[in-house]
């Protein structure tokens, strides 16, 4: 089984490069002149878009085939009172940059909206604001030139004291959606809400490819084995929606996250690194079941550096079923 290993967004080895340089709304309206205030929301955002590229090069020449997007590319992209801003005529060649350099280089991209984009809200604002940020991740792949294999990544979200009644109304805004949103979604189980067959069951009833954290669920089960949702969860990765863009014999491999507790006393957190010996007993079982491919997502705190203290430790495990094939990618034997 071939693994690549991807990080988020920021980097902790390149220097003055943050894709997230942001402008508060307070700042912004306190500018007297509006259309100079929209014009450094432009300048900003030309800025993260070129701190994006540089991390591309810098993961295209580290050997990393996995990226994920900050979603702060633009600041106050989707604040209300500039709903009459288009900010993408003005970062159409940033954008196309971008997504050339992603196609040239053949790298797998995302973004993750977050935690204020719930589909689950029995709030109708909170829907609209939940789909107005979904349009902006959606509008973003496309000024990159960004077919159906780039993905937004989301939680099912909050329970409201009903769960099922979550569940359905999430699949019923989700089945409402655009195709090219659909195509363009993945969903995660999280840590304390949904977890991981609760989100299968979603997923497999939407035809979404699910996302499955490997954290998130040691701390939010029901007694499951992750392995062993794992074929159905692969299965997911079948679906039209999930495979939309994709060539044909070229499928796009499913994708799970890892992460290592921060500390006993916080389960749920992130540690600065990744911790070898259980991601790698997940991915022994997986590669078991006849899985060929998979893409991991590291989410730990120290991002690529975590990346790279990873191939390290992999690297020990040389002999024992690890190939080490470039710098962010490994042959693992069942």
């Amino acid at each position: 089984m071939i693994v690549r290993f991807g990080y988020v967004a920021m980097s902790t080895v390149v220097a003055n490069a943050s894709p997230s340089r942001t402008m508060t709304f307070k700042t912004f309206s306190g500018l007297s002149d509006r259309e100079a205030a929209v014009r450094r929301l432009e300048s900003i955002a030309a800025e993260n878009l070129h701190n994006s590229l540089r991390l591309l090069r810098h993961n295209a020449a580290s050997g990393i085939h996995v990226y994920r997007f900050s979603s702060k590319l633009i600041p106050l992209a989707t604040h209300e009172a500039l709903a009459d801003w288009d900010p993408f005529e003005a970062l159409r060649e940033p954008f196309a940059e971008v997504g050339d350099f992603v196609k040239t280089h053949g790298l797998r991209v995302s973004f993750h909206p977050d935690h204020f984009t719930v589909l689950s809200t029995p709030r109708p604002e909170v829907l609209r604001s939940s789909v107005r940020d979904l349009q902006y991740h959606v509008n973003m792949l496309e000024a990159m030139g960004l077919d159906g294999r780039a993905k937004n990544n989301i939680h099912v979200g909050g329970a409201y004291g009903d769960k099922p009644s979550a569940g359905a109304r999430f699949k019923e805004n989700v089945s409402a959606l655009p195709d090219d949103f659909k195509q363009r979604l993945t969903v995660e189980n999280d840590d304390k809400t949904f977890n991981a067959l609760e989100t299968l069951e979603i997923c497999e009833a939407l035809g979404l490819p699910m996302v499955l954290d490997i954290h998130h669920h040691w701390v939010n089960n029901t007694g499951e084995d992750a392995a062993d949702l794992w074929p159905r969860i692969l299965q997911t990765w079948t679906s039209p929606y999930a495979q939309a863009g994709s060539p044909a014999g070229d499928s796009l491999p499913p994708k799970i996250h890892a992460s290592s507790p921060k500390s006993v006393s916080d389960p749920r957190g992130h540690a600065d690194h990744v911790i070898a010996a259980p991601l790698l007993d997940f991915l022994r079982k997986i590669a078991a079941k006849g899985t060929e491919r998979v893409d991991v997502m590291l989410e730990a705190k120290l991002k690529d550096g975590a990346l790279f203290a990873l191939m390290e430790d992999l690297a020990r495990y040389a002999g024992e079923g690890v190939e080490i094939l470039d710098g962010a990618s490994v042959r693992i034997q069942p």
